[in-house]
């Protein structure tokens, strides 16, 4: 005799793994989460998404961003928001959630990811997303100019961002896309001695007045690879409540901003297209 429909639906979800332009990928169930998948490139953890709760953030560092998004604009209102790097879609997806009629971009370079995240993890076809699978920087030069709330840079390739989003160059871009008063916020990975973050904060300052980095306090001493968020923008940010936000996180970040962070500079000088070079690869602990 064959299953119920009712006993398939409550069948454990099995993994999904199928090769794509950047390596491996795989979308493991989450045993905790009936429809949530934890997607991994080459085995390095990239996205988590629950299909039934896209408000739900479970990566440190994708919390930190959807912050930033909850504080981009008054609760609720919709906004144009670009996703450089696309992942499982799950930064366009808590947009859409909660701030419905949102219009997004999201450039993703990788059109076999997309492909395999469209058919395994569809996303609501009532969200205004859409989805250019081309390199970030040729899609944000496409976005019309004062167009955009937020920008969001996420991009990896083998765990590194690549040297040609690291530039002066690429922000005097994503000022161009963004609306006057509008928030970039870039998720950074390094580890000791924080030559690469050092080097993006003063490549950020040269464009931004107005920057805050957000991160778990060992990371900043130095102590380990990890995630740093920065938000940068042309007008005051809203420190005092991106700070409770952060420190209240399951895993406390610290907010650095002001003299503190140009301090933490070290001296370090803007990085141009010309000297631009690929973050730090992390060490294969970070994995295991």
């Amino acid at each position: 005799m064959g299953k119920s429909r009712s006993a398939r639906r409550q069948a454990p979800a099995e993994a999904v793994v199928e090769a794509v332009d950047g390596g491996l990928a795989e979308l493991m169930p989450d045993r905790d989460r009936a429809r949530a998948w934890t997607l991994l490139i080459d085995g390095a953890p990239q996205s988590h998404v629950d299909l039934d709760d896209p408000a739900y953030l479970s990566f440190e560092y994708q919390r930190r961003l959807g912050h930033v998004i909850d504080l981009v604009a008054p609760p609720g209102r919709p906004v144009h928001a670009v996703h450089l790097g696309g992942g499982a879609l799950t930064l366009a997806r808590y947009v859409a959630a909660t701030r419905p009629r949102s219009t997004q971009q999201v450039v993703e370079r990788d059109a076999a990811l997309v492909q395999l995240v469209r058919r395994e993890l569809p996303l609501d076809p009532g969200a205004r997303i859409r989805i250019r699978s081309v390199d970030a920087r040729e899609g944000l030069a496409k976005v019309p100019e004062g167009w955009a709330d937020l920008v969001i840079a996420d991009v990896f390739s083998g765990a590194r961002t690549p040297a040609h989003l690291t530039s002066t160059e690429f922000l005097d871009e994503v000022r161009r896309a963004l609306k006057p008063g509008g928030y970039y916020a870039a998720n950074l990975a390094d580890g000791p001695p924080l030559a690469h973050l050092r080097g993006q904060i003063a490549t950020a300052a040269a464009r931004f007045p107005e920057l805050a980095l957000i991160a778990d306090p060992t990371v900043l001493r130095g102590k380990r690879f990890g995630n740093a968020v920065l938000v940068a923008s042309d007008t005051p940010l809203p420190l005092p409540e991106l700070t409770r936000r952060a420190a209240s996180d399951p895993h406390p970040g610290r907010v650095e901003h002001g003299k503190e962070l140009r301090d933490f500079t070290g001296g370090a000088v803007p990085v141009t297209d010309k000297a631009a070079v690929a973050s730090p690869a992390p060490p294969p602990s970070v994995f295991r």
